[in-house]
């Protein structure tokens, strides 16, 4: 069977199975969701061993620290994942939801509700979370979902899958709704891209590069999710004993994420003062240090291993305990370095002066601007939206975490009595 066969197979009989979500009650999906919980908690031993499969091959292969974390399932990791279901399925039905309504003078009554998008393709890197999340966010927003996720976990996919679809098979919902997408041919990824007229969305999430090549190739409607070279701007006005736990959680937290920290900015008022310290913290941590000369001066004065940052440092989402550090004038300066070498993921402000701030926030085209306070809270989970679907950097849709209401879309309802028009 050719991939484009294959695909346009799986989107049929996803479809099909769709029709059991659109009759299915707010209740009934939160359920299907609760009982996809339990269901795995109680198979984790199972899901366990399916990714240490995964992690040996890994291993074999020499994927890197950050690839081998993404890659990585603990029980503690399974807990959260269920945890996030059940958190989904706690959140408010967003299905048919009335977002604006009225009366025209001939009578007829317009209501526009939100409604699924239909059938909707995920294709995605490394993280074996991100198939249940991706699952229950769709599920539960009414959409059937083509999962296609990387050859690097597809034992713990193919587990994970099959756990979600025992579940549903105890309830109204056809297990159908849930299909993975085989990984073991890259076809597959091309015949989704272009499966118009079959699937009605693709959300790409992972690297830089997939990103890029399903926005470049795809026919189908994609929404952007972003790659995360996000930066930490330490304004003249900061308050020093809040800027570096920020620093530090934001880079060295989670490194392998698109929320961590790529990028340090010093506003050239205290980095004197506080450079070193901020650099000394960061190495003593594991962080490698990539410096503009400014600050590979003040770091080879005392003592800390640096090296002179390129354009292309700058430009690097690392996903590693790495971090370049260079010096600014101001909140502008700091801004327009921003927007030189950021993606428009999230972007932070450490300071007391509240001009600066709003300065700042308005200067930062970015989909999330935290305000003192780590990058690691853009995501969907901390912002309580469950579980996210992935955070989009794009304009159009949904920009940031996207939970239920991204994923939903409109259809207006005009009610008459017999009106005709002239």
């Amino acid at each position: 069977m050719s991939a484009q066969t294959l695909i346009s197979t799986l989107a049929d009989s996803a479809r099909v199975a769709g029709r059991t979500l659109s009759i299915a009650t707010g209740t009934e999906r939160k359920g299907a969701l609760e009982s996809i919980a339990a269901a795995i908690e109680a198979r984790s031993t199972e899901i366990l061993a399916a990714n240490e499969k995964d992690m040996a091959a890994g291993r074999l292969a020499n994927l890197n620290s950050s690839l081998l974390d993404r890659l990585l399932l603990t029980p503690e990791r399974i807990k959260g994942i269920a945890g996030g279901a059940r958190q989904v399925s706690e959140l408010p039905d967003p299905l048919g939801n009335t977002l604006r309504q009225s009366t025209l003078p001939n009578g007829i009554k317009l209501e526009q509700i939100s409604v699924p998008f239909g059938v909707i393709g995920m294709v995605y890197e490394a993280r074996p979370n991100v198939t249940v999340d991706a699952a229950v966010i769709l599920l539960m927003s009414g959409n059937a979902a083509l999962l296609r996720g990387s050859s690097s976990a597809a034992h713990s996919n193919e587990v994970l899958v099959r756990v979600m679809r025992d579940a549903l098979a105890t309830t109204t919902i056809s297990p159908d709704v849930i299909q993975l997408v085989p990984s073991d041919d890259r076809e597959t990824v091309k015949a989704l891209l272009n499966a118009r007229g079959k699937v009605d969305l693709v959300i790409p999430r992972g690297s830089a590069a997939l990103i890029r090549m399903v926005v470049d190739e795809s026919t189908v409607p994609t929404i952007e999710t972003g790659a995360g070279v996000c930066h930490v701007y330490i304004d003249e006005f900061a308050d020093l004993s809040k800027a570096l736990p920020i620093i530090i959680n934001s880079k060295v937290q989670r490194p392998s994420v698109c929320n961590a920290a790529e990028t340090l900015l010093l506003h050239s008022g205290i980095a004197t003062e506080f450079a070193p310290v901020a650099l000394k913290a960061l190495h003593e941590a594991g962080v490698i240090l990539h410096c503009d000369a400014a600050t590979l001066a003040i770091a080879k004065n005392a003592g800390i291993p640096a090296t002179l940052a390129t354009d292309e440092n700058f430009c690097t989402e690392y996903g590693t305990l790495e971090i370049n550090v260079a010096i600014v004038g101001s909140v502008d300066a700091a801004s327009a370095h921003i927007a030189k070498f950021g993606t428009q993921h999230t972007e932070a402000i450490i300071s007391e002066d509240k001009e600066n701030v709003k300065r700042f926030i308005a200067l930062a085209d970015c989909a999330a601007v935290m305000v003192n306070t780590s990058t690691r809270f853009t995501d969907g989970e901390q912002m309580g939206f469950g579980a996210e679907i992935g955070i989009s950097n794009q304009k159009l849709h949904a920009r940031g975490p996207m939970g239920l209401e991204a994923m939903t879309t409109t259809t207006w309802i005009v009610t008459g009595n017999g009106q005709i028009r002239s």
